[in-house]
C-alpha cells in the first residue's frame, strides 16, 4: 500500500496523474458529479382512464376497413358459393393462416383452454364464426344492401345495453347519444340505397338473427380475452365455427369445381383479411376497450363499404350516403367523449369555527 495523505504530498504515490481525486478513492462521490447514467430513466407516461393506446386504435381501423370490404367480397362471390360453404370456406381459410401463427406459441408456453375455460369460447366459436356468417350469407342473398346494412348494424346498441348489464360498464350519457347518432347514420344510408327491392321477411329475420348472434359473441369474448392472447381466442373461435360448417364440406367442393378463378381468389381473401386478421384485431382491441365503446365503431362499416365499393367497383355513392357517412362518423367521435365528473361543492369555514380532522394527521 501506498502513503496515506497523512504526510502532506500533493501528490501520493498510488494516485494516477489524471485521476480528479488523488487522495479520496475511498470515498463516494457526491451527488453533484454522479454520472447521468445512474440516474432511473423516466417512465412513460400512463394513459388516462378511456384513452386508447395507438396500436389500439390502429387495429379498430384494420378492422373496421377489412369488415367492410367483406360486403363488397360476399357480393362478389355471392353467384359462385352459396351461404354455407361460403362460410366453410372462409373459415377453413383463416383457420390455417392463423393456425401458422398460433401453433408455434404452444410449444413456449401451454395456453389450450382447460376445462371450463372452454364453454365461452364454445359458445362465441358456434354464435359469432358459425351462425353469423352463414345467416349474414343467406341474409345478403335475400336483401339489398343498405337493408342489411341497417340491420346488421343493430349490434351495437345490443351490444352496449348488453355490456351495461353483464359486464357493468354502465351506460355513459356520451355513447347512448353517439349511438343514436351513428345509428341515424346508417338509417340515411339504407334510405338512400338506390336498390329498391322488397325485402324478404326471411332475410329480414336472419338479418336480425345474425346482428344478435354477433351482440352475444362479444360479450362472452369479453372475459376470454383476460385469458388469453387475441389471436389464440380467435383461432379457437375460428375452429370451432369451421367444425359447425362442416356438413356444408361436400357443396363446397362442388362449387369450388364450378367456381371461376377470381372467386376463388376472392373466397381465399375473404378468408384472410376480413376473418383471420379482422377478428383479431378486433379481439385485441376488445381486450383494451369496453365493448359498448368498442361496438360502436362498427358505426362505419357501412360507410367505408360504400367508399370501397366506389374504388373497387366503380360504384359511385349517392349523396346520401356521403351525409349518412359523415353522420356515422360523428356519431363515433362522440362515443368517445366523458362527462366530465360534478365538483364536490363544500362550504367555507367561517372565523373560529372547527375544520375537521387533519387529513395528514
Amino acid at each position: 500500500m501506498a502513503t496515506t495523505a497523512k504526510t502532506g504530498s500533493p501528490h501520493p504515490d498510488n494516485t494516477h496523474p489524471e485521476s480528479p481525486h488523488p487522495d479520496n478513492a475511498h470515498q463516494a462521490p457526491s451527488p453533484a458529479v454522479r454520472p447521468r447514467a445512474s440516474q432511473p430513466s423516466p417512465a412513460p407516461p400512463a394513459l388516462r382512464p378511456g384513452q386508447i393506446s395507438r396500436l389500439g386504435i390502429a387495429a379498430v381501423v384494420v378492422t373496421v376497413v377489412l369488415w367492410a370490404s367483406a360486403f363488397v367480397g360476399i357480393r362478389a362471390v355471392g353467384p359462385s358459393f352459396s351461404p354455407g360453404p361460403l362460410a366453410l370456406g372462409r373459415l377453413s381459410v383463416a383457420a390455417v393462416v392463423l393456425g401458422l401463427v398460433v401453433l408455434p406459441q404452444f410449444r413456449k408456453a401451454a395456453a389450450f383452454p382447460k376445462g371450463r375455460e372452454w364453454w365461452p369460447i364454445l359458445a362465441y366459436g358456434v354464435m359469432w364464426f358459425g351462425g353469423y356468417n352463414v345467416a349474414l350469407n343467406a341474409a345478403e342473398h335475400m336483401l339489398d344492401a343498405g337493408t342489411a346494412a341497417l340491420l346488421i348494424n343493430v349490434n351495437p346498441i345490443l351490444v352496449a345495453v348488453m355490456a351495461g348489464i353483464i359486464l357493468k360498464e354502465g351506460f355513459p350519457r356520451w355513447l347512448i347519444i353517439g349511438s343514436l347518432v351513428a345509428f341515424g347514420g346508417v338509417a340515411v344510408i339504407a334510405l338512400g340505397s338506390g336498390q329498391r327491392s322488397t325485402a324478404d321477411v326471411a332475410g329480414v329475420l336472419l338479418c336480425l338473427l345474425a346482428a344478435a348472434l354477433a351482440a352475444v359473441s362479444v360479450i362472452v369474448q369479453k372475459p376470454v380475452l383476460r385469458k388469453f392472447p387475441a389471436a389464440q381466442a380467435t383461432w379457437f373461435g375460428i375452429m370451432v365455427g369451421a367444425v359447425c360448417c362442416l356438413p356444408f364440406s361436400g357443396q363446397l367442393v362442388a362449387e369450388l369445381q364450378a367456381a371461376p378463378l377470381p372467386a376463388t381468389l376472392a373466397l381465399v381473401y375473404l378468408g384472410v383479411f376480413p376473418t383471420a386478421i379482422a377478428f383479431t384485431t378486433w379481439a385485441y382491441a376488445l381486450s383494451l376497450i369496453d365493448a359498448g365503446r368498442l361496438a360502436a365503431t362498427t358505426y362505419l362499416v357501412p360507410g367505408t363499404t360504400i367508399l370501397i365499393s366506389w374504388l373497387v367497383l366503380g360504384e359511385i355513392p349517392t349523396i346520401w350516403g356521403l351525409v349518412g357517412g359523415v353522420i356515422c362518423l360523428a356519431g363515433v367521435a362522440l362515443t368517445r367523449r366523458r362527462s366530465r365528473p360534478r365538483p364536490v361543492m363544500t362550504a367555507a369555514p367561517t372565523a373560529g369555527s372547527n375544520p375537521g380532522p387533519n387529513p395528514g394527521a
